[in-house]
C-alpha cells in the first residue's frame, strides 16, 4: 500500500476506538450500575491512553511526510490527521490519560451532588478536573492563551475574543427583546400531568418525523439529554417530567439534529477523520434548526397540538395558535437547556465568561458558585435558588469540556444564516410543516451541509450552505420577527 493508505487504515482503527471510548460514555450515562463509576473511570483512563499513543504514534508524522493525497478529500483527510497529529504530540500521555479517568469519575460526582444540592461535595473533584485542563490547555498554547487552544478542539479557526465580539453585537438586541416580551401578559400553560409512558412514545415519532433511523440508533433517557456515536450508530436520549412534557420533546427534536448530522455524513468517510461534524458549532445549528425554526415554528407546532391532543386528551389549551404561544413562552428560569430562545443565549455568555475565568486562574474553584451566582442575579435580574438550577446544572465542566459552551451560541447564529437560505431554497416549507412533513427541509439540510462531515472548515460549510457570511443579524431579525408576532410588539 502508498504511504496515504496505509495511514488511512491506521486511522480507521484509531477512529474505531474513539467509538467504543464512547459507546460506554453513552452506557455510563444512561445504564451504568452507579458503583461503577470508579471502575469505568480506570477503563477509560485504558482506553484513552491506547488511543493518545496511536495519535501520537511517530509513524503517523512519517506516513505525513510521504504521504500524497489525489483529490481534495484526501487533501482534507491529511489536514485532519495532521491537526490531530499535532496537538495529541502537545499533550503528555500520562496527563491525557490522568484526564480520561478524573473526569469519568468527576461525571458521577457531579451526578450524586446535583440530586443532593451539595456544591461542596463536587468542588474538589471539579478543582481537580480544571487542573488538569489547564495543564493540557498550556501545553495546546505553547504560549499562547489557554483558552483559544481549548477552544480549537470544538471550534477550530475562532478564538475566545471573536466570539466575544459576536456576544458583545448580540446582547443589547437579545436584552432589549426578552424585556420587551417579559412586560406582556404572559401565554398560557400547559397543564398536566402527563404520563411519562406516553411522552417517551410521541418523543419516538417525533424522533422519526425529523428523519431519524432508528435502525442505526436508539432513543433512552438520561440525566441530561445528548447524542453519541458516528457512522452507523448515532445514538440519542431525552428525559421527562410529568409537568412538563415540552422538556421531553424537544430535547428530543434537539438530539435528532445532532444524530441526523452524523447519519447524514456521507459513508464513504466512516471512520476517518471527515466522518464526523466539523465542529460543535456546526452541530449546534442543526440541532437547533431541527428544536426551534422546524419544531418550534407556527406551521409545525399546529400538527403537534393535535397528536398532543389525540395522545393526552385536553390539556388546558384552546387552539394551535394559543399552543404556539405555550410552546415559545418567554419566562423566568434558570436551566439553560429549558430555556426559550430569546434568552438561551444569554445563558451561554454566561458560562463563557465563566470558564474563560477559571481557565485564566482570575476565578477560583471554590469561588464558582459566588461567581455564578452574582452574574446570573446581574443577567437576569433575580436569584439562583438551588445549585442544580446553578452551577451544578450542566454536565460540561465535571467532563472538562472547557471551550465547549460558546458554540452552543455559535450553532444559533449558523442556524439563523441556515434557516434564512432554506426558506428560499424550499417554497413549500410552511406547508409540509404544517402536516408534519420535515422531508424537504432536513433533506436540504444533509444535502447541503450534513454529507460533507469534516470536509470544510467550519465557517466555510456554513457559507457554502447558507451562501452568506456567517453572522448574528439574521439570527436576532428573526428572533425579533418571531417574538414580536406572538407578544404582538
Amino acid at each position: 500500500m502508498s504511504a496515504y493508505d496505509e495511514l488511512m487504515a491506521y486511522q480507521r482503527d484509531t477512529s474505531a476506538l474513539a467509538q467504543i471510548s464512547g459507546r460506554l460514555g453513552w452506557d455510563q450515562e444512561t445504564m451504568m450500575p452507579r458503583e461503577a463509576a470508579e471502575q469505568r473511570g480506570a477503563e477509560m483512563a485504558a482506553i484513552e491512553a491506547v488511543q493518545h499513543a496511536r495519535r501520537s504514534n511517530p509513524q503517523v508524522g512519517e506516513w505525513l511526510e510521504t504521504a500524497k493525497a489525489t483529490d481534495d478529500v484526501g487533501r482534507a483527510q491529511l489536514r485532519e490527521i495532521r491537526r490531530a497529529y499535532e496537538r495529541a504530540n502537545k499533550v503528555p500521555a500520562d496527563l491525557a490519560r490522568a484526564i480520561a479517568q478524573i473526569t469519568s469519575e468527576a461525571q458521577g460526582k457531579w451526578a450524586a451532588a446535583r440530586a443532593d444540592e451539595d456544591v461542596a461535595s463536587f468542588l474538589p473533584v471539579l478543582a481537580e478536573v480544571v487542573n488538569l485542563k489547564q495543564q493540557e490547555g498550556a501545553a495546546l498554547a505553547a504560549g499562547g492563551d489557554i483558552y483559544d487552544a481549548m477552544l480549537a478542539d470544538y471550534e477550530h479557526g475562532t478564538s475566545g475574543t471573536e466570539i466575544g465580539a459576536i456576544f458583545d453585537a448580540m446582547r443589547p438586541r437579545l436584552v432589549a427583546l426578552r424585556q420587551a416580551v417579559l412586560d406582556k401578559p404572559a401565554p398560557a400553560d400547559v397543564q398536566g400531568p402527563f404520563d411519562t409512558g406516553k411522552q417517551m412514545r410521541l418523543s419516538r415519532e417525533l424522533a422519526r418525523k425529523f428523519g431519524y433511523d432508528f435502525k442505526r440508533g436508539r432513543l433512552d433517557k438520561a440525566v441530561h439529554p445528548f447524542s453519541s456515536g458516528s457512522g452507523s450508530d448515532v445514538r440519542i436520549t431525552t428525559r421527562t417530567n410529568p409537568d412538563d412534557p415540552f422538556n421531553c420533546f424537544y430535547s428530543t427534536i434537539h438530539e435528532v439534529g445532532h444524530a441526523c448530522y452524523e447519519l447524514g455524513i456521507n459513508p464513504a468517510y466512516a471512520l476517518t477523520p471527515l466522518g464526523q461534524g466539523v465542529s460543535m458549532g456546526v452541530h449546534e445549528s442543526q440541532s437547533r434548526i431541527y428544536e426551534n425554526q422546524l419544531g418550534r415554528s407556527r406551521a409545525f407546532t399546529g400538527w403537534m397540538f393535535d397528536q398532543m391532543t389525540d395522545v393526552f386528551g385536553d390539556f388546558g389549551i384552546a387552539d394551535a395558535d394559543e399552543f404556539y404561544a405555550a410552546v415559545n413562552k418567554v419566562s423566568n428560569g434558570y436551566i439553560r437547556t429549558e430555556s426559550d430562545e430569546v434568552q438561551y443565549n444569554l445563558h451561554v455568555m454566561l458560562r463563557f465568561d465563566l470558564e474563560r475565568a477559571l481557565m485564566s486562574g482570575d476565578l477560583a474553584v471554590d469561588d464558582l458558585e459566588t461567581a455564578w451566582n452574582d452574574q446570573f442575579l446581574a443577567d437576569f435580574g433575580y436569584k439562583v435558588d438551588k445549585p442544580s438550577n446553578g452551577c451544578l446544572q450542566d454536565v460540561h465542566w465535571s467532563v472538562g469540556l472547557f471551550g465547549y459552551f460558546p458554540t452552543y451560541a455559535l450553532g444559533n447564529v449558523y442556524a439563523g444564516c441556515l434557516y434564512e437560505a432554506l426558506q428560499t431554497a424550499v417554497p413549500s416549507l410552511e406547508r409540509d410543516l404544517a402536516t408534519g412533513d420535515t422531508k424537504a427541509a432536513t433533506t436540504w439540510l444533509r444535502e447541503n451541509l450534513q454529507t460533507h462531515g469534516g470536509l470544510y472548515a467550519p465557517r466555510e460549510v456554513i457559507k457554502l450552505a447558507s451562501g452568506v457570511e456567517p453572522g448574528e443579524g439574521p439570527l436576532l431579525d428573526y428572533l425579533e420577527a418571531k417574538f414580536g408576532g406572538i407578544y404582538g410588539l
